[in-house]
């Protein structure tokens, strides 16, 4: 009888050792080997026959250019994350917190398929709560096939029978493959079941969407490799206590990596947020302090923010410092130039930060309007709401230029705003004629120009 063979795997990074670590030497994480079986068994595969059994190399000019055409989705939202829609023979890989609404949003996908089939693989709910939650998006179509499997090869094996055009597994850390020994959700079973999913979709030019889990602290669980072997990372992030949720692009081989799409959560499902300035900006007050309008920029999607702060004297003897959606580092900064170049005491002041809507900004245009909220909570006074700001702060507080920035004046405009500030140092910018441009080089100057 053969031996049975173990090896100890890093449930992070996927690294391999003959014996038991403490840190891993490849992600420096402690306590994440774990033994494994290894088998000999070949894995499946589903290439075909090469001439003489070698794969020939040929020049590239030989190779044909031609793109198949994307497969259209009734999602806008999802339609430009993905860069014009889901490219046959892609493997896409949604992550994100329990409970956001992963499932959902790829069941509203699914469920908008007219004509051609479409196979949802769930390992983690019966048939009986995916029916409810498709009664309660939609109406139900005999185009969707549910299959509740985590046998990788069983969901081979349907493939070939249906043929679907589009396959959603819900989660890769459910499924295993028989020819592993080891449990469903581990590093070899991840790797072995993506892989194998990943040739079958290559081969059979059929586009699978996998779900995938992700860790505390907010990165995609199992090996980082996973991420390498994908064409599509799509990141499904928001606050559960929110009604917005957002769909960021994290890898695209098929298009822009900086793209986002805004959902709004309702009873019936996931509706898609055309306008979204309009609803993260708040309603117009004249009377309150500590609020300013930024003109921020995601991938290729202008948005109206409002930041929101408040400064007040600090009841403890260290301040607080504490920053919602945007990077508490960042913030830090800030207010280290207010109080070095612009003489404000702020070093015995709590001051706290959020940005309206729920979401997470770490677009560096923002600067400008952080800067003005914090002097307009510490003044108590309030910012015409006819203003909106872009540009970035250095550290010896100048007031920079920022990318894209036709874009975000065109926007402040399209929203009703009069007037927006700029850096000086802003080259070859075409002014509108429908909203007025103020360029400003330092901090100072934008304290004497609205709150003296």
């Amino acid at each position: 009888m053969a031996k049975i063979k173990t090896q100890f795997v890093c449930q992070e990074c996927g690294a391999h050792a003959p014996k038991w670590i403490g840190k891993c030497p490849s992600c420096n994480n402690w306590n994440t080997y774990v033994e494994e079986t290894v088998s000999a068994a070949p894995a499946v595969t589903f290439r075909k026959p090469k001439m003489g059994g070698v794969q020939q190399a040929a020049p590239l000019s030989n190779y044909s250019s031609s793109t198949q055409a994307r497969i259209v989705v009734k999602d806008d939202e999802l339609q430009r994350v993905l860069g014009g829609g889901i490219v046959p023979g892609s493997l896409i890989l949604c992550g994100g917190e329990p409970g956001i609404g992963k499932s959902t949003l790829l069941l509203q996908t699914a469920m908008g398929f007219d004509r051609q089939t479409v196979l949802y693989v769930s390992g983690e709910e019966s048939p009986e709560q995916i029916k409810m939650r498709a009664e309660r998006i939609g109406e139900l179509k005999d185009t969707l096939f549910v299959l509740p499997e985590t046998n990788v090869q069983a969901i081979i094996e349907q493939s070939n029978i249906l043929k679907p055009a589009l396959i959603i597994v819900d989660s890769i850390q459910t499924l295993y493959s028989q020819e592993l020994e080891s449990s469903p959700g581990s590093v070899s079973q991840v790797r072995e079941t993506a892989s194998i999913l990943l040739e079958m979709a290559k081969t059979q030019h059929i586009p699978i969407i996998l779900i995938g889990h992700i860790t505390k602290e907010g990165s995609l669980a199992g090996p980082k490799v996973l991420e390498h072997m994908v064409d599509v990372v799509l990141q499904f992030e928001g606050d559960r206590y929110h009604a917005f949720r957002i769909l960021r692009t994290i890898k695209n081989r098929f298009g822009s990596a900086h793209e986002l799409g805004i959902y709004e959560m309702h009873e019936d499902g996931l509706r898609p947020v055309t306008n979204p300035s309009a609803l993260l900006m708040g309603e117009k007050n004249a009377q309150l302090s500590g609020s300013a309008i930024a003109a921020s920029l995601e991938g290729m999607r202008p948005l109206m923010i409002e930041i929101q702060a408040l400064v007040s004297s600090a009841v403890y003897g260290t301040p607080q410092r504490s920053a919602t959606g945007m990077d508490l580092r960042r913030l830090n900064m800030l207010l280290a130039v207010l109080e070095k170049r612009c003489g404000f005491k702020l070093g015995m002041k709590d001051v706290f930060l959020n940005i309206a809507g729920g979401i997470r900004v770490e677009d560096p245009a923002l600067d400008l309007a952080v800067v003005c909220s914090i002097l307009s909570s510490t003044l108590d006074l309030a910012i015409s709401p006819d203003c909106a700001f872009a540009a970035e702060i250095g550290l010896s507080g100048e007031v920079r230029p920022v990318s894209k920035i036709e874009q975000r004046i065109s926007e402040a405009a399209k929203m009703g705003f009069k007037k927006i500030f700029i850096s000086e140092f802003t080259r070859n910018l075409k002014k509108p004629s429908n909203i007025q441009v103020v360029t400003v080089g330092h901090v100072g100057e934008i304290h004497r120009i609205l709150f003296n």
